[in-house]
């Protein structure tokens, strides 16, 4: 049966992640990091490409599942004629080698029970060696070995390249996996008990969920927004993932299949913001000492993503073994973006520093030498055309949602040695770079006979990111300018009530045939741009049906695709789940809530 990429759930360990379908399969997971190879990834391919399948004999789908409330353990319920069992899927925070853990649960009646696991290292490419070791089964491949345990035991056997278990569960037995992976050199790690990870999984996570402050509309999906975000930081550095996954696409049969399995600049000032909002500092702290390790250097060398641990290098290929998701090829790992120029993120990185400060997150004395070579580097640069945040693939344009970014460095430098006066810099210089940026994006950034903002300079095109103009501070809510650009955004990029990032008609700008869903973050923006500008109805309307995209446990893709109903991209995607905490707390926070 063919996957939709709602039919997935997200479980992990804040070090990599692991997608499970309805069917009962995990279908992804990299290990031991979210950017290593996959050993499970029927997701762009099939059974063969490695899968672990665990559901009662003869069964397709689950009848129902949740996360248990407040953390990140699934439970999938399964009915049938002979009875109900529950399978839990967890990954428990890591003491040394990363653990799945799968518990299968009588409910009621006699259920016979079914495993399969077919582990693939690299992507799906490599059958491992699989025997049988002091009851456990180890499958061992170059510098992969991965471990499988059952408690009680249950026989398994192999056959085919696989490894198969069958047994039956009564109400109140319980079966319990343990898939723990390490490198093949190092002795097999310490085995952990996998009903004391369970009660310490739900412990943890619901002791984290309790320090959430949003209490407005919809709280139950923000909580799981948030969540999501904690599961894509990688927690030993800080650095959040904009996905798991790679190669989901933008266009089912299509090319846009990118690898978001690192860490993008871009979403720093939101990310932050939405954290700090959230009362989750010390997670803002963690990703904003990520971002400072990340960009020290040379600020001409200041990259748009790095890797979960800063790396910089992040070479592009193609897989072609794999078929790609429901076709979609080719799929690639690595993302040759990373050599653009995208002057927005000097913004998004001056921004998120400003806000930290701003919000009291201890400051260290190198923090602002940095702000100050960024600075110093984009007030000799900033007239260069760039790439855009939407890392277009047609050359370098004027692009005015950079251009704006580049007035939010400028701005937030100002602001900030006027509000600390320990602070130095060469402010005159600023403030005329300030001036400079805005007076030239109102020139030549502007329509005026259709009163819009556009794409780039001298484009007829528009673009989402323009509805940023107004949250950013460029211009005020009420500028008849804004309310134009958000007319016209609306009006032109909208496609069946949720927008477009830009026309991709102009396939000059982004080089890629082919068209893509709505984007959902683009969606969110728009919400808040509407209450901003005094249309609190509408904005509030638009992110009811926002949130009705969600799939059944709560989780967005990048985009979404009206015609079809599918989610489309990458999933989950942290940038959709940040702007939706950051949504919520814009439209909600002034009627007291959050």
């Amino acid at each position: 049966m063919h996957h939709r990429i709602e039919d997935y759930a997200l479980i992990g360990d804040e070090q990599t992640a692991a997608l499970v379908g309805r069917d009962g399969s995990v279908d992804w997971l990299c290990l031991p990091r979210f950017d290593s190879g996959a050993c499970f990834a029927r997701l762009l391919g099939d059974e063969d490409n490695g899968h672990w399948r665990i559901a009662p004999k003869g069964a397709r789908t689950c009848t129902r599942r949740a996360y248990r409330p407040g953390t990140l353990v699934l439970d999938t319920d399964w009915e049938s004629d002979e009875g109900a069992v529950r399978v839990t899927d967890l990954m428990p925070q890591r003491d040394h080698a990363p653990d799945l853990v799968r518990i299968v649960e009588g409910l009621r009646g006699r259920v016979t029970v079914r495993s399969t696991l077919r582990i693939r290292f690299d992507y799906g490419s490599i059958v491992p060696w699989v025997r049988n070791s002091g009851g456990h089964r180890v499958a061992v491949a170059g510098p992969d070995s991965v471990w499988l345990r059952s408690e009680p035991a249950v026989h398994t056997w192999g056959e085919d390249f696989a490894t198969y278990a069958e047994f039956t569960v009564g109400e109140g037995e319980q079966v319990a996996f343990v898939l723990t992976w390490h490198p093949s050199h190092e002795p097999r790690p310490a085995l952990v008990d996998p009903y004391e990870s369970l009660e310490s999984s739900v412990t943890d996570w619901r002791a984290w969920s309790d320090r959430c402050r949003y209490d407005g509309p919809h709280r139950d999906t923000v909580l799981r927004s948030l969540i999501t975000l904690k599961a894509l930081t990688y927690q030993p550095t800080g650095g959040v993932v904009a996905a798991p996954t790679t190669s989901l696409p933008e266009e089912l049969g299509g090319v846009r299949n990118w690898d978001y399995r690192y860490c993008w600049l871009r979403d720093s000032t939101l990310t932050l913001g939405a954290l700090l909002a959230a009362g989750y500092h010390e997670e803002a702290e963690a990703w904003r000492d990520w971002l400072l390790r990340a960009v020290a250097g040379d600020p001409a060398d200041l990259q748009i993503m790095y890797g979960v641990a800063g790396e910089r290098r992040l070479p592009e290929v193609e897989v072609p073994w794999l078929a790609g998701f429901g076709g979609s090829s080719p799929v690639r790992i690595g993302n040759d973006a990373v050599q653009q120029l995208q002057l927005d993120v000097y913004g998004e990185v001056m921004d998120s520093l400003s806000l930290a400060r701003k919000a009291g997150l201890p400051t260290q004395p190198h923090i602002w030498s940095i702000q100050v070579a960024l600075l110093e580097w984009l007030r000799a640069n900033w007239r260069q055309p760039d790439e855009g945040l939407w890392e277009v693939r047609g050359g370098r344009r004027h692009f005015v949602h950079s251009k704006v970014m580049v007035w939010v460095a400028a701005d937030r430098a100002v602001r900030a040695v006027e509000r600390y006066p320990e602070l130095d810099g060469d402010v005159d210089a600023w403030r005329e770079m300030r001036e400079q940026v805005h007076r030239e994006v109102c020139e030549k950034g502007y329509d005026p006979a259709r009163n819009t903002f556009t794409q780039y300079y001298g484009s007829g095109e528009l673009d989402a990111a323009l509805l940023l103009i107004p949250s950013v501070g460029f211009l005020p809510p009420d500028d008849p300018r804004v309310i134009g650009t958000v007319d016209a955004v609306r009006a032109e990029l909208d496609h069946g009530g949720f927008l477009h990032r830009y026309s991709t008609d102009d396939t000059a700008v982004d080089g890629l045939p082919g068209t893509e869903g709505t984007f959902l973050a683009c969606s969110f923006w728009l919400a808040q741009a509407l209450h901003l500008t005094g249309r609190r109805k509408e904005a509030r309307e638009l992110f009811d049906r926002l949130v009705d995209l969600t799939n059944d446990v709560g989780l967005l893709a990048e985009e979404y695709d009206p015609e079809t109903g599918h989610q489309l991209g990458n999933f989950p995607q942290a940038f959709s789940h940040i702007a939706l905490v950051t949504t919520a707390l814009a439209l909600f926070r002034d009627e007291g809530a959050g």
